[in-house]
C-alpha cells in the first residue's frame, strides 16, 4: 500500500513539472514571438524583397509595369560609366581611410595610453568626433574645404603653399582626396577607442619580461604588444573597413556624389538611385552586388590574417 503511495505521489509530482516546464516554454515562446515578427518584418522581408526586386523593372514612378527582367539590372550597372567610377572610388575609399585611420589611431593610443596631466581632456577631443553623425561631420568639412571662405584655403595661402584658392569640392582631382580626409578625421576617433582598450589590457608582466631580455622599444612594441593585441586589430580592422563601404552619409554631406559623380561610392550612388531616379530595381542590384564584395572581402582577409592563430606568441 506505502508503495503505490509513493508512486501516485511521484505520478503526481511528475505531471505537475510537466505541466510547468510546459508553462514556461509557452511563456519564453510567447516573449520571442513579437521579437521574431519584428526580425521577420525589418530584416528577413526587405532583404528577401531586394534580392527580388534586383531582378525586376521596379520603377517607384511605374508600378503598374514591374516585370521580371532577369539579369538586366546587373547588366545595366556594369556597363554604365558611373557604376564603374563607383566601384573603383569605393576601393580608393576604403583603402586610404581604412590605412589612415588605423595608423592614426594607433599612434594616439599609444600616446594616450601613457599618463600625463589631463590625459581625460585630451582622450575626449580625440573621442569627440565619433560622437557626431557622418552627415553632421560632412556638413563641417564642407564649410572648411570651401573655396571661397574654407579655412583650409586661408590656412594654404596664409602658409604660401598655395597662390589661389582650391576649388576642393567643385574640381574633380581633388573632390575624393577630399572627402577621404573628412572621413579619415572621422575614423580615427573608433581605432583610438578600441586599441587604447587593447593597449591597456597587455599584462606589464609581458612588459617586464622583454626588459629584462634587453628589448628596446621597437622590439617591445613588435614581439609582445602587437602580438597580444592582434584579435582586436583584425576585428576593428574587419569591421571598420565594412562600415566604410557602406556609409555614404560623409560623401553625401560633402559633394552629394558630385561633381559629376566624381565622388560616388556604391552606396551613394545606389541611394542615387533611389532618391533620384525611384529606380529600386538598379539599386537592389547594386546592393547585392555589395553584398558579394563584402563577402569576398571577408573570406579574403579572414584567410589572409589567420584571425584563429591572432594573438599567438
Amino acid at each position: 500500500m506505502m508503495g503505490g503511495e509513493i508512486v501516485a505521489a511521484h505520478h503526481t509530482l511528475s505531471t505537475k513539472g510537466g505541466a510547468e516546464m510546459k508553462k514556461q516554454k509557452v511563456f519564453i515562446l510567447s516573449g520571442l514571438i513579437p521579437a521574431l515578427l519584428l526580425v521577420l518584418a525589418f530584416t528577413y522581408y526587405p532583404f528577401l524583397k531586394g534580392i527580388i526586386m534586383a531582378f525586376q523593372d521596379y520603377k517607384l514612378f511605374d508600378l503598374r509595369n514591374v516585370h521580371f527582367i532577369g539579369l538586366g539590372n546587373f547588366k545595366n550597372a556594369f556597363s554604365d560609366p558611373k557604376f564603374l567610377m563607383a566601384m573603383q572610388n569605393s576601393a580608393y575609399w576604403v583603402f586610404f581611410s581604412l590605412i589612415f585611420q588605423f595608423l592614426f589611431g594607433f599612434t594616439l593610443a599609444l600616446l594616450l595610453k601613457k599618463p600625463f596631466k589631463g590625459r581625460g581632456i585630451y582622450q575626449g577631443f580625440v573621442f569627440y568626433s565619433w560622437a557626431l553623425s557622418g552627415f553632421l561631420i560632412g556638413m563641417i568639412w564642407k564649410w572648411m574645404f570651401n573655396s571661397q571662405i574654407g579655412v583650409i584655403n586661408d590656412i594654404l595661402l596664409q602658409l604660401g603653399i598655395i597662390h589661389e584658392r582650391i576649388g576642393f569640392l567643385s574640381d574633380p582631382k581633388w573632390a575624393m582626396t577630399s572627402v577621404i580626409i573628412a572621413n579619415v578625421w572621422y575614423g580615427v576617433a573608433f581605432f583610438a577607442i578600441m586599441l587604447l582598450a587593447a593597449l591597456q589590457s597587455v599584462p606589464s608582466e609581458l612588459y617586464e619580461a622583454a626588459v629584462m631580455d634587453g628589448a628596446s622599444s621597437f622590439r617591445k612594441l613588435w614581439n609582445v604588444t602587437l602580438p597580444y593585441i592582434m584579435p582586436t586589430i583584425i576585428a576593428t580592422t574587419l569591421l571598420r573597413a565594412i562600415w566604410i563601404f557602406n556609409d555614404p552619409t560623409i560623401i553625401y554631406g560633402l559633394t552629394n556624389g558630385g561633381p559629376a559623380g566624381s565622388t560616388h561610392i556604391l552606396s551613394s550612388l545606389m541611394l542615387d538611385k533611389i532618391i533620384y531616379a525611384g529606380d529600386y530595381g538598379a539599386a537592389s542590384a547594386i546592393g547585392i552586388i555589395m553584398i558579394v564584395i563584402l563577402l569576398l572581402y571577408t573570406i579574403f582577409f579572414l584567410s589572409v590574417t589567420k584571425a584563429e592563430k591572432a594573438g599567438d606568441f
